[in-house]
């Protein structure tokens, strides 16, 4: 049966409007955007815009997806996530085991085919990286390309599928073969000069993960891999606005170097988001959080405690981005970097919506029309 909403505000991922209807059909689809509304309409006090998507979620709620690659822990880890408006995700597995990455594979396909609510497909940040640029990811895992890694990423049956790799470790053949296999490439935790990036963008790289970490910097004469990025005007590059990954003048920078439309908000979120615990085990070390940053035991960064109406909120009020933008950058920005229909509220799309408050905090968020927060 179709149900009838009345925002008091609403964006539609392109304008915002005032009092305006919106009728969910039976299938979780927006029916129509405006018009007459139905006696019996629910009326929304606060901001209905569309549901935010992450491309870069470790986990939550509790649950690393390392640590438990299984269905009920993406079940976990998106309810977590939704408390904070995001309706879509990609669960992200760092470097580990060939195993492990065919049981996460794994607990992708059955939570598409059975409808966990927001997951999308899967995300593979390595095993295929640099050791120097390794960060927080465990050494002995990071390898070269094999058969048995190019038989996961061949699958069709992972939804959207991105892997990050750095471009220096991976022969520019075998991205172009990744490209062929439905693969979104993203270039990070690299330390490839200028032109090993630029010729993994030319044979279909498309992103870069986490700009600024983990990368080669920006020289006088040389590129590195974060002057690429912010030279390549048809890539997306994730961004991590928590305040400790990269600081309001860096965002500022890339804000300014990149066309509208091709930086996206990531969250890199950890067990820890959703949760009330302040540590977790990864691989033989222990993360732990100090009010919103987490650290390793050698003292690194470790991922995020960031979630993604808190880099919303936090982009607009560091960086001077209005507010349609930043959510822009939240929902629509990352669904066209994935190539799906999202990130907006327009008849026959998704009703994947979040409600916000004054203080652009998410009250209610509703995935395919069900509310799920």
């Amino acid at each position: 049966m179709a149900r009838t909403l009345i925002a008091e505000q609403l964006f539609d991922g392109e304008q915002m409007h005032r009092d305006v209807s919106l009728v969910v059909d039976d299938k979780g689809r927006i029916q129509s955007l405006g018009g007459e509304a139905a006696a019996a309409a629910e009326r929304l006090k606060g901001l209905l815009a569309p549901g935010l998507v992450d491309v870069q979620v470790n986990g939550g709620g509790g649950v690393l997806f390392n640590n438990d690659p299984s269905v009920d822990a993406l079940g976990k880890i998106g309810a977590a996530h939704a408390r904070y408006g995001t309706t879509g995700f990609l669960p992200t597995l760092i470097t580990d085991r060939v195993d492990v990455m065919l049981r996460a594979a794994d607990a992708v396909s059955t939570a598409l085919r059975e409808g966990v609510p927001g997951v999308l497909g899967v995300h593979f940040e390595g095993p295929h990286l640099s050791e120097p640029k390794k960060g927080t990811h465990e050494a002995d895992f990071i390898r070269p390309l094999s058969e048995e890694e190019l038989a996961i990423y061949a699958r069709d049956d992972l939804g959207v599928k991105v892997v990050t790799l750095a471009p220096e470790n991976v022969a520019v053949d075998d991205i172009r073969k990744l490209v062929s296999l439905g693969v979104k490439v993203c270039l990070g935790h690299s330390n490839a000069d200028g032109a090993t990036a630029a010729a993994a963008v030319a044979v279909g790289a498309t992103g870069f993960t986490h700009l600024f970490n983990a990368m080669s910097p920006l020289q006088s004469r040389e590129p590195g891999m974060v002057g690429t990025a912010l030279i390549t005007d048809d890539a997306w590059c994730g961004l991590i606005a928590d305040g400790h990954h990269v600081c309001a003048e860096a965002m500022q920078l890339a804000l300014k170097a990149k066309p509208r439309g091709k930086i996206m908000l990531v969250t890199d979120a950890m067990s820890l988001v959703g949760s009330d615990e302040t540590s977790f085990p990864l691989f033989d070390r222990v993360v732990t959080r100090e009010g919103d940053r987490l650290t390793s035991t050698t003292g690194e960064l470790a991922g995020s405690h960031l979630d993604m109406i808190g880099a919303v909120r936090n982009i607009r009020d560091w960086c001077g981005v209005e507010l349609a933008e930043a959510l822009r950058m939240g929902a629509l920005y990352p669904a066209q970097f994935l190539g799906l229909k999202a990130g907006r509220l327009e008849a026959g799309g998704p009703a994947d919506m979040v409600l916000l408050n004054e203080k652009l905090e998410v009250e209610k968020t509703w995935i395919g029309g069900r509310k799920v927060f």
